[in-house]
């Protein structure tokens, strides 16, 4: 069966033997390449590298400062991983409903669930499909709230010709988990468009140190340097950015082949199901990490495309029901989308 999602992998790894032997397996000359390469990329420079999305997340909301008890406002249509840092940090999660066409925050309804408390706005950007980024932006900028864009599934898409990552948003998170792209094994990414939180980041994901200042001129840890903040041990090793630097060098062919097999199952979805509407607005281009159809049968075309030798799947629960984060209702675009959402396997790896 033709598999919903795959890990890609060069198919040589020519600087992994010597980089395994150098004895500087921590974050260093691989690590800032990768930096460097993920930034030219997005054409956005102030990118730090971090060791899991987890971590990206966590380091995020300690650069912006959520604490316990702060309310954020997410989107329960993500994935799990997305949504439970806010747990682990005793962050209030709001659920807004998202537009049941994109599977993406409705601006109206994260308007109406703005309060006092409100210290951020995550916008996920479904399965690849990127959501209404100037009127979530917008928002932001009214209420003096941080809007961080969560690209979790959505590294090479693009908003109205602009790449995620470079679309205006204070924040935004990537994960390079195995089945995404690029991966790194594990990893993940957070851009700003803000120098002094990009600084601090810095220093968060790498202990609170800052590193310029770290040592005397003896190479001993200076007692100049004073740690002032609370971080993380979340720096990306020589290891995961050498894969890293050498998938970047290949995205662009495989995102190519994602969006060839995209128009490939536009045409026969038209042909075949005139009844399913396909996912897509005239703003976006997916990466087309999977390619989304609204089914009138969810049950009945997931089960057709298995028999047919292609997995297809809801991918993801809304996150609403799970009680981590207190029961919330009256989500009726979740309901509806997730009631008719199926994704079909639309990577590189589909001849």
């Amino acid at each position: 069966m033709v598999p919903l999602f795959k890990p890609y992998m060069p198919a040589e790894l020519p600087e992994l033997d010597a980089i395994l032997h150098s004895g500087a397996l921590a974050y260093g000359k691989w690590g800032k390449l990768f930096e460097q390469k993920l930034g030219d990329y997005i054409g956005e420079p102030r990118i730090t590298a971090v060791n899991s999305y987890n971590s990206a997340m966590l380091v995020a909301l300690a650069v912006i400062g959520i604490k316990s008890g702060d309310e954020i406002i997410a989107s329960p249509m993500s994935c799990l991983a997305s949504n439970q840092p806010f747990a682990t940090q005793g962050a209030k999660v709001v659920w807004a409903d998202i537009d049941p066409s994109t599977g993406t925050l409705d601006p109206d309804s994260v308007r109406s669930k703005i309060s006092s408390k409100t210290k951020a706005i995550f916008h996920n950007h479904y399965c690849g499909y990127v959501g209404y980024v100037d009127e979530i932006n917008a928002i932001g900028k009214e209420k003096e709230i941080i809007v961080v864009d969560d690209a979790i599934e959505a590294f090479g898409s693009e908003y109205k010709g602009n790449i995620i990552g470079n679309t205006g948003s204070d924040v935004t998170i990537f994960s390079f988990q195995t089945v995404r792209l690029p991966n790194t094994i594990d990893g993940g990414a957070v851009a700003f468009n803000d120098n002094v939180l990009f600084e601090k980041a810095k220093r968060i994901r790498d202990l609170g140190v800052d590193r310029k200042i770290f040592r005397d001129e003896l190479g001993e840890i200076s007692p100049q340097c004073d740690i002032t903040e609370p971080g993380y041990g979340a720096t990306l090793s020589e290891i995961n950015s050498y894969i890293g630097c050498l998938q970047l060098g290949k995205v662009d062919e495989l995102l190519e082949k994602q969006h060839r097999n995209a128009r490939t199952w536009k045409a026969k979805i038209e042909m075949k199901f005139p009844d399913y509407k396909i996912m897509g607005k005239p703003f976006q281009s997916p990466n087309y990490w999977i390619f989304g159809v609204l089914t009138p049968d969810k049950k009945e075309s997931i089960s057709h495309f298995r028999e047919k030798g292609f997995y297809a799947s809801g991918v993801h629960l809304p996150n609403h029901n799970y009680s981590v984060f207190g029961r919330q209702g009256g989500l009726w675009g979740v309901e509806e989308f997730y009631s008719k959402f199926v994704a079909l396997p639309c990577g590189w790896w589909i001849n």
